[in-house]
């Protein structure tokens, strides 16, 4: 959760933020900090870049959370968590990142340690995951974290 709320105070966004406006105010703060701006200003080129590098990820990050892709998405998730298996995971800083059989990776946010720990000693993980984490958290399709 601190992830999220850090992203939103950056972006200055509203957790009802629809994408559409979500879009918006990632454009005009691009804007403001894009490094184009700051040509021939080595210190403020450097910290234009990394504040667009943290622009940027802010907003992927909440595009992928937001209800309106989570509910664009649902289907396949869907399909995912009641016919794949849970082929491997693992937990990083709040965020419990599982692979499973059809090659799909999903990222559950906020996961206390508790709840994986309770996981990984489980008889069954993939049976723990399916009824207490995988309808439980905010989640997101990730890229194959290989």
């Amino acid at each position: 959760m601190k992830k999220i709320v850090e992203y939103r105070k950056l972006l200055n966004v509203e957790k009802t933020a629809e994408l559409k406006e979500l879009k918006t105010i990632y454009r005009n703060s691009m804007k403001e900090c894009h490094p184009d701006k700051f040509q021939g200003d080595e210190a403020g080129l450097k910290a234009a870049e990394e504040k667009s590098k943290q622009v940027i990820e802010a907003y992927h990050f909440l595009v992928s959370i937001n209800p309106e892709t989570t509910k664009l998405n649902l289907p396949e998730y869907t399909e995912t968590i009641t016919t794949a298996a849970i082929t491997d995971y693992k937990f990083v800083e709040g965020r419990l990142i599982i692979n499973f059989s059809n090659g799909s990776v999903y990222e559950y946010i906020s996961v206390p340690k508790a709840t994986y720990v309770k996981m990984v000693n489980a008889s069954s993980p993939g049976r723990f995951a399916k009824r207490h984490i995988l309808t439980s958290f905010t989640w997101r399709k990730t890229l194959n974290q290989d």
